[in-house]
């Protein structure tokens, strides 16, 4: 069975179709595998602010989070986190951290997220994630992931002080051209494994998200990554920072490319008993 659990607070949105993002496509899991979601937080505007505002700011909805996951962690359903942006993620990957110290995680995101408020060169909470729950700063929501349990997936747009932050923590990095099912499986081995997706990760015009770079990752190699990862050891998925597109069609159809990409694991988990 899948736990649906879906971010509609503001956590430092910069862009004004986020959370809308998030509720769209948490609605199309509905549907298809008819689920009822938790929605959490109340949509607010988006801006242009620095972390140290943001961050405050996001409290109520973090937290509302980081109960959610811990109930679904905790039970035999796969956790699925619909976030209308990765700063969310600071509330989660702390909670899998301490209740399976031996997972992997695989961060797919076009970025590195590992700068620090010292490093930061944009004030950007959404940056400072992954090296938050790895404990480099104290955001407030907790830590504990190792870096060694870390696997940038996808990244290229890393920032030159914060690759060498991941390059001294011993944050493992997969380019996108290499990102391929077999490489994600040796660098997980048999551990449990929790995925994150920041949909910038694809190549620009994939999926409609802020911050995209160019040579980036398919489509179908995210599918080949859930194809790949047995079910049995997934803990949970977050997908995250679709910018949905005011037309509806054109969201609906980037919705079923995100539908379509994730399909073998959530397939396999919706026919659990």
């Amino acid at each position: 069975m899948i736990d649906l659990i879906v971010s509609q607070g503001r956590v430092a949105d910069r862009a004004a179709w986020m959370i809308e993002g998030a509720a769209r496509t948490a609605r199309a899991l509905e549907e298809r595998y008819g689920l009822k979601g938790h929605y959490v937080g109340q949509p607010a505007p988006h801006a242009d602010d620095d972390w140290s505002v943001a961050l405050p700011q996001a409290r109520e909805t973090l937290v509302a989070v980081r109960e959610a996951a811990t109930e679904s962690i905790r039970s035999d359903n796969l956790t699925v986190l619909i976030n209308n942006t990765c700063s969310v993620s600071l509330a989660t990957l702390p909670v899998v951290a301490r209740e399976h110290p031996d997972a992997v995680v695989l961060y797919i995101d076009g970025h590195g997220d590992f700068n620090t408020p010292a490093t930061t060169d944009t004030g950007y909470l959404g940056g400072m994630v992954l090296s938050g729950a790895c404990g480099l700063w104290d955001s407030g929501h907790g830590a504990g992931l190792r870096p060694e349990q870390a696997v940038l997936v996808g990244s290229r747009d890393i920032d030159a002080r914060e690759r060498e932050l991941i390059r001294e923590a011993g944050v493992r990095v997969i380019p996108p051209a290499e990102a391929t099912a077999q490489a994600v499986l040796d660098a997980v081995k048999d551990a449990p494994v929790w995925i994150h997706i920041d949909w910038d990760v694809l190549e620009p015009g994939s999926i409609p998200a802020d911050y995209t770079v160019p040579d980036g990752m398919f489509p179908a190699q995210i599918r080949a990554i859930f194809e790949a990862i047995p079910a049995e050891r997934l803990i949970g998925v977050e997908l995250a920072e679709l910018n949905a597109p005011a037309d509806s069609e054109r969201a609906g159809e980037a919705v079923a490319v995100i539908l379509d990409m994730v399909a073998p694991a959530f397939d396999a988990a919706a026919a659990r008993p």
